[in-house]
């Protein structure tokens, strides 16, 4: 399933659900400025937990984060 931002632009994948969090594998060519807007933080892990205060919705186009992340 995709991640979006909140221009509906593809910002990764969710890699795997583990105990109700999802985990994203972000697309390698964001920049650690990007990944910090939408919440990820400074991190060399390869996915990324995905916090419910991020999505704004789900819906058959993917995941959708919040504007703030």
């Amino acid at each position: 399933m995709d991640v979006l931002d909140d221009d509906g632009d593809e910002v990764g994948t969710v890699a795997t659900v583990e105990d109700d969090t999802a985990y994203v594998d972000l697309d390698p060519g964001l920049t650690d400025e990007v990944k910090s807007s939408l919440g990820f933080g400074d991190t060399d892990d390869d996915t990324y937990a995905l916090r419910d205060e991020m999505v704004d919705t789900v819906d058959d186009d993917g995941v959708h984060l919040h504007g703030d992340h």
